[in-house]
């Protein structure tokens, strides 16, 4: 008998394992459909999530369960710390596993442009965000054949760099000659905004 209620509470490592590798496929998926789709995780799945764990600790604990208890409380760690830590360096992972995954067709897509008349680099919209009062923020894909754009995304600094319009927050390094950039939200390449992104002056 003794045997038996300690084969049925037992600690069980497999839970949290397959929580924190689940956490992360669904949030690179959703990371790969853009930028919005990561409040699905926060606001539907997390809470859902936990929401079906906390009701099967309360389970577990009815029927004193200790280690059972323990796999659960476990499974929601594993599943808040992966979720915290992709979430927080989003913005370095999606630019990235897109870009391994879709580069030749960004590629392609970007070097049949025309050359700019006024010595602009080649970009192409990649990333947007935001809605509402706050966004849009948006990322372009710039090729850059002279690496001038290198410093830049070594110091990780903001600032206006030779071959866009106007200061930019962030200049991201994908590979050689290929950029990432961020501009300020509210902010686009070709619109005559606040930063004056249309390079026209004034």
């Amino acid at each position: 008998m003794v045997e038996e209620i300690s084969n049925r509470d037992r600690l069980n490592w497999r839970l949290p394992l397959y929580s924190g590798v689940g956490s992360t496929v669904v949030l690179l998926l959703l990371f790969l459909r853009g930028s919005d789709a990561s409040w699905l995780h926060i606001l539907v799945i997390g809470p859902i999530f936990c929401f079906s764990c906390l009701i099967l600790l309360l389970i577990a604990a009815f029927r004193k369960r200790p280690l059972r208890c323990l796999s659960i409380l476990l499974t929601i760690i594993a599943f808040l710390v992966v979720s915290w830590a992709l979430l927080v360096n989003e913005n370095a992972l999606r630019p990235a596993l897109r870009w391994m995954l879709f580069s030749q067709r960004y590629k392609s897509e970007l070097l049949a442009q025309p050359a700019s008349a006024n010595g602009e680099l080649k970009h192409l919209q990649r990333d947007v965000w935001g809605w509402g009062p706050i966004g849009p923020t948006i990322v372009y894909l710039v090729f850059d054949p002279n690496d001038s754009l290198s410093t830049a995304a070594k110091s990780r600094r903001a600032g206006q760099f030779g071959g866009m319009p106007c200061e930019v927050s962030r200049v991201q390094r994908l590979e050689s000659h290929w950029y990432a950039v961020t501009f300020y939200t509210e902010e686009s390449w070709g619109e005559h905004n606040r930063l004056n992104c249309s390079g026209s002056g004034g």
